[in-house]
């Protein structure tokens, strides 16, 4: 069908969320995931399916990709996570190049069996001298890191206090590691205060991990770091922070949260992830203590049963940690912050709402999922690449717009990008007017 045709969009792919297939009933466990597909097919035929989506030729700022079916797009490039364009930097596909060259392209083995290389031991000392901790830990990709450092550290008697917007990788640690699971409204210290002690008043021989993030990219805030970890030191527990978004490419020098907060090297752990800034797959956890790291690397099983970090991948990463840590670096993130502002500044001055405090990720506010999809398909035809997110993403009728803004985006690229959204929001909210009041009820009954 045509994409223009909305008059013939069913209902059915205005509403619903992938929540509703999480638990499929049935004997047979290859069919029940028939419910799922036919939703999710209905919304791919109808334009309204932005996922999977594949670049042609990288994470430029402009670029041709195509969906899952295989139909060619071409936009402005607000969809990819190369905060510092790092990803096409001359320096680093030289790296990449000249290691290929003298190791390959295979690690050949785990961490624990000579699957290290000069590269993987240097990377180490660079992200632990970074970071102001003691010992690193490297996992083959950053959801491996914080999925690997809550399993590796909590047993079934321990608790987690997490914050209730914290990554899936750190739920999905949780959940695996132990049933004594809390969660703190976001951002609420004083929350997790109170998760605490009653913890600690019927508790005081088990472990308690708290997991926070330096910076959450759905809503683009951050925690008072200091004030978390002086709890964890009340009330013996331990701290982990995620730092996958902010690492590198926020704060003078690009320390992120941690850095901007005072707090290099106070935290109990740090994780990370190579994917954000990084110019690569792969992530890290850092302590300050050699048995935690000895420990991690022998009983976190993603660390110690998948295969080591590609030489290629240890090697961009530790170029791209040198020019993070350089002049260059600083001047790429005035030049990332430059472009945020300039975003920002646009989106209000289009009447258009976003999330949080200045980020590489600045989420616009959509609302109900049936207009976020109609927005997104228009996106799509013209010529704005970005990522829809919704429930359960996000709360039920919070549905956005994620843009991650990059530093080589032009001007150009960023008003461009403005009028288009602006643009494909008025169609959608003129769309969905035109299909009628029920599909604006249903998505009300069903939050």
């Amino acid at each position: 069908m045509s994409n223009n045709n909305y008059a013939d969009i069913p209902s059915a792919a205005l509403t619903g969320s992938m929540r509703d297939f999480r638990v499929p009933g049935g004997v047979d466990l290859l069919e029940r995931t028939q419910g799922f597909f036919r939703w999710q097919d209905l919304r791919r035929q109808n334009g309204l399916w932005p996922f999977s989506r594949a670049t042609e030729d990288g994470p430029k700022t402009v670029c041709l990709a195509q969906d899952d079916r295989g139909q060619k797009l071409r936009g402005v490039n607000f969809a990819s996570q190369d905060y510092l364009s790092l990803a096409s930097h001359p320096a680093i596909k030289a790296t990449a190049i000249e290691t290929i060259e003298r190791c390959g392209v295979h690690s050949a083995g785990s961490p624990a069996l000579v699957g290290n290389t000069s590269y993987s031991v240097a990377l180490e000392r660079k992200i632990a001298e970074f970071v102001g901790m003691e010992h690193v830990v490297l996992y083959p990709t950053g959801w491996a890191a914080g999925f690997g450092v809550v399993k590796g550290l909590v047993r079934s008697a321990d608790h987690i206090v997490m914050d209730m917007l914290a990554h899936s990788c750190l739920q999905e640690g949780a959940h695996a590691a132990t049933n004594n699971i809390h969660l703190f409204r976001h951002l609420d210290n004083d929350y997790c205060r109170n998760i605490l002690e009653k913890i600690r008043a019927k508790d005081k021989d088990n472990g308690i991990l708290v997991i926070t993030e330096g910076l959450f990219s759905m809503d683009s805030d951050t925690p008072d770091l200091a004030a978390l970890q002086d709890l964890c030191h009340e009330f013996k527990a331990t701290l982990v922070v995620d730092v996958a978004h902010d690492l590198g490419c926020l704060g003078k020098e690009g320390r992120g949260h941690i850095g901007m907060q005072n707090m290099l090297g106070k935290i109990d752990v740090v994780m990370g992830s190579f994917s954000k800034t990084f110019a690569s797959n792969g992530g890290f956890v850092a302590c300050n203590s050699r048995a935690v790291q000895e420990y991690l690397r022998f009983y976190s099983a993603p660390a110690t049963f998948s295969n080591a970090l590609s030489p290629t991948q240890a090697a961009t990463v530790l170029k791209a940690f040198d020019i993070v840590d350089s002049l260059e670096g600083r001047i790429l993130r005035l030049e990332l912050l430059a472009n945020i502002t300039s975003l920002r500044r646009e989106l209000n001055e289009a009447g258009l709402d976003y999330y949080g405090d200045p980020s590489a990720i600045v989420c616009v506010k959509m609302g109900s999922e049936g207009l976020a999809r109609l927005v997104s398909r228009q996106l799509s035809e013209l010529g704005l690449v970005a990522n829809l997110v919704e429930f359960p993403a996000v709360p039920k009728n919070a549905a956005r717009i994620r843009m991650q803004v990059m530093a080589n985006h032009s001007e150009q690229n960023i008003a461009d990008a403005v009028q288009i959204l602006k643009a494909a929001k008025a169609q959608a909210e003129h769309e969905l007017e035109r299909l009628g009041e029920p599909n604006r009820g249903r998505e009300q009954r069903a939050a």
